[in-house]
């Protein structure tokens, strides 16, 4: 009898564990939304206590008179990361992904996720 509980207690930690990993597999993987900003990146450091993740803040280009908007993003390539910052200065268009519901902040500490930059010319 105490063995059938332990096996039964394995299995609900284990089948619970698989979809905690199914769950977050599929904020990462599936996009709710993508598009592009352009503007300048102002900021963009390597932050993070255990896990180190790249964040940002794109300065977005808006009409004369009207008052700046920014756009707070994180990169998780290292490639992009690396491109990013050797723009900074320049006026670039980020293409991101939009992961709703992200569990944790080790994937990021914002929603949008930065998967390429081009200059703007």
């Amino acid at each position: 009898m105490k063995s059938k509980v332990i096996l039964w207690c394995i299995v609900v930690v284990l089948v619970a564990a698989g979809g905690f990993a199914g769950y977050v597999w599929l904020a990462l993987h599936w996009s709710y939304s993508t598009g592009e900003r352009a503007g300048y990146v102002q900021k963009f450091s390597h932050k993070g206590w255990i896990c180190k993740t790249w964040e940002g803040e794109l300065m977005l280009m808006s009409a004369p008179g009207t008052i700046p908007e920014k756009f707070s993003f994180s990169v998780r390539d290292e490639a992009v990361a690396r491109r990013i910052n050797g723009l900074m200065g320049k006026k670039v268009k980020l293409f991101y992904e939009q992961h709703k519901h992200v569990p944790t902040s080790c994937f990021g500490e914002t929603e949008y996720f930065v998967s390429d930059v081009k200059v703007v010319d």
